[in-house]
């Protein structure tokens, strides 16, 4: 039977779905961080979790659990961001020597549940958030908008779709990711070492000392290529690897998205994004923590300042009453 029903998880509220032998937990009051996804039928934990978890400690580095969605994401050098009709100065929240605003804001605000519901295929629960005068980052980026998700859970995984609506009279810059947190070990029993990342790389977006883009755009090297094939993406420090994203395949057909396997017992976690994601970031937190990162971004690191276009930095710009959509998928093979 499929349900979605409040639930009170550590210290948050929180909206858990069960359907099509998957359960997930929905925490609207971390920025609609889905903070649980498990495969109960494989024994498969997809981000990292952890039962006795306070929601304080969520809340305090709620970029490094479950799946949480940023905007703006990633680094503006000097907390600067220029749109085709204005030049914002954003808080400088990263120290020396990197001096960059860094991830943005909704992931750590109180959304507002608009519907929860379930019936006999899935189970569902749609948010939003109001971002205005009454938000502190106001006074950085005044830009009126409503970011909308909807997490629909069903035999075909969990499947988050977004909407970012431009309420204002001004351009609204638009980058998005999110900083996928995939549990290490993923498969129930399984080894760290057994894990493989397959990520399909084309270019490399190269980065300087303070993880911003240089401009060059070098083609795959062999440690590179060593994702298309299958990396083991713990156990070793991996700083920000950023890629133009490519398509893989899966079951003989074309996969826009990566795919993390545990070779002993054959378990996969398939992460399929919309088209709207062009790059990949894998990041691992020096490799020891139990978790790494494949975050998949719909532009470039400090895209509205590089002196690059468009369509190669992924930057775009919604006009006023207009929105932008994307969407990502969750599921398992065996």
């Amino acid at each position: 039977m499929n349900t979605a029903h409040l639930i009170n998880f550590n210290g948050t509220s929180c909206v858990k779905l069960d359907a099509g032998g998957y359960s997930a937990l929905i925490a609207y009051e971390i920025g609609s961080n889905v903070i649980r996804l498990r495969d109960e039928k494989n024994a498969v934990e997809f981000f990292r979790f952890k039962d006795d978890n306070p929601a304080e400690n969520i809340k305090q580095s709620a970029e490094v659990w479950g799946l949480p969605t940023l905007y703006l994401p990633n680094r503006f050098a000097d907390g600067i961001l220029k749109t085709s009709d204005a030049v914002y100065q954003l808080p400088v929240n990263e120290k020396a020597p990197f001096n960059n605003h860094i991830h943005g804001f909704i992931h750590k605000r109180i959304h507002e549940v608009v519907e929860y519901n379930s019936d006999e295929t899935s189970a569902w629960v749609k948010t939003q958030y109001l971002y205005d005068e009454n938000d502190e980052f106001f006074q950085y980026l005044p830009v009126k908008f409503l970011a909308e998700y909807t997490f629909t859970l069903s035999e075909n995984g969990l499947r988050q779709d977004i909407k970012f609506t431009n309420l204002s009279d001004k351009m609204m810059p638009m980058s998005l990711a999110s900083h996928t947190t995939i549990n290490s070990p993923f498969a129930d029993g399984s080894k760290e070492a057994d894990i493989r990342l397959i990520v399909p790389v084309g270019n490399k977006c190269e980065l300087n000392e303070r993880c911003l883009p240089t401009g060059n755009l070098p083609a795959p090297s062999k440690y590179d290529l060593e994702y298309v094939t299958g990396k083991c993406p713990v156990l070793q420090d991996i700083s920000n690897d950023m890629y133009f994203g490519k398509y893989t395949e899966l079951n003989k057909e074309n996969f826009h998205g990566i795919i993390a396997e545990d070779i002993t017992s054959g378990k996969k976690i398939c992460y399929e994004v919309s088209e709207e994601y062009k790059f990949w970031i894998i990041w691992n937190d020096r490799g020891f923590n139990g978790y790494f990162c494949p975050e998949p971004m719909t532009a470039m690191i400090d895209a509205p300042n590089l002196s690059m276009p468009s369509d190669i930095t992924g930057y775009t710009e919604i006009k006023p009453n207009e929105s932008f959509k994307t969407y990502q998928r969750f599921f398992t093979v065996l």
